[in-house]
């Protein structure tokens, strides 16, 4: 199982990147957002990666950040989304906004992505609404069960959470000011970004 590359970015064209890793070139399959993220031709990358195996192929998919990849794995547990379908929706939205429109049963949002339509929304929404409150990764491939995390995230969810928010909500809110601010955001700095955000 490969689960990471880290080379040089040889090429990219639409869906896919080709990344040389001591001289031998892995074809990577990847949202648009991923490829976006991966920079020109030419520079050092590092990409997170799912290996998908079948009778008659073996694809390599990657993803700018583990989260990313751990949405895709939670997207494709819903049946009827396959990996083309799984990367549209994160070619389409942000990993932050994925989680506020399945927290908010917003099937619609859902829906902008290329080959979903209305009913497949509505059963993505209706199957992971209740795993969207995570921040901290998604427990095993299969999505099961997603935990806060530990340290300033988990302590912010936390915080919105005494003041009344529900859970769902504090952790969509928490998860846009994460995305905004990055990852050496301070806790007070995160509560209230995730505040404003709340209020909007």
């Amino acid at each position: 199982m490969i689960a990471k590359l880290t080379g040089r970015l040889d090429s990219s064209g639409a869906g896919h990147a080709v990344i040389d890793v001591g001289g031998v070139g892995y074809l990577v399959e990847a949202s648009a957002r991923t490829l976006d993220a991966l920079g020109s031709v030419g520079s050092d990358v590092t990409i997170h990666t799912e290996m998908l195996v079948g009778e008659d192929f073996l694809r390599l998919l990657g993803f700018a950040r583990a989260e990313e990849r751990d949405w895709f794995r939670l997207l494709t547990s819903v049946q009827g989304v396959g990996a083309k379908v799984a990367l549209a929706i994160l070619s389409a939205l942000e990993v932050a906004d994925l989680q506020r429109a399945l927290a908010g049963g917003d099937s619609a949002m859902i829906a902008r992505a290329n080959g979903v339509g209305p009913k497949l929304a509505q059963r993505i929404t209706h199957e992971l609404k209740d795993k969207a409150g995570a921040l901290g990764g998604i427990a095993g491939s299969a999505g099961l069960a997603i935990a806060p995390a530990p340290g300033p995230l988990g302590d912010a969810v936390a915080a919105l959470t005494g003041l009344g928010f529900k859970p769902a909500e504090a952790s969509a809110a928490v998860a846009a000011a994460h995305e905004e601010l990055g990852a050496k955001a301070t806790l007070d700095a995160l509560v209230r970004a995730a505040l404003k955000k709340a209020a909007k």
